[in-house]
């Protein structure tokens, strides 16, 4: 007896237009994440060019990691501590938090619509080595 609810038994006209979805989808996510880190960087550079003439930032974030890096700018930003150089990091940060997006959004879909397990671990592997990278210095 077959299994029609199996993945490999699936109408491929519907594994298409899922597919689609997923590559809509990721589209969507990087392009996102690329504007909107655009738009902060450039209000914060514009926004320093205002205050002080020239769009020089400067500091270090030498021995932060990126976790660190963004709960201290978020804990500037609750402590009403606005400046531009916060947005030059939220931008620098919501980019280099966008490509782990894209493949927790992949993960999401090998596992809950597709049910692909192999995709799945694949996935989920290279997920825990982006979110292990957050957390080194």
């Amino acid at each position: 007896m077959t299994n029609l609810s199996h993945p490999s038994f699936a109408d491929p006209a519907v594994e298409q237009s899922r597919q689609r979805q997923m590559d809509v989808l990721v589209g969507y996510i990087l392009l996102s994440g690329v504007v909107l880190s655009l738009a902060l960087i450039s209000a914060g550079l514009f926004w320093k060019f205002l205050q002080t003439g020239r769009l020089r930032l400067d500091y270090q974030v030498a021995g932060m990691n990126l976790f660190e890096f963004v709960t201290s700018e978020i804990r500037l930003a609750v402590q009403g501590q606005m400046r531009p150089r916060l947005l030059v990091n939220m931008g620098i940060a919501i980019l280099m938090l966008t490509p782990f997006l894209r493949v927790l959004a992949s993960m999401v879909y090998f596992f809950a619509v597709s049910k692909n397990w192999k995709y799945t671990l694949f996935t989920l592997f290279v997920l825990m080595v982006l979110t292990r990278s957050l957390f080194l210095r």
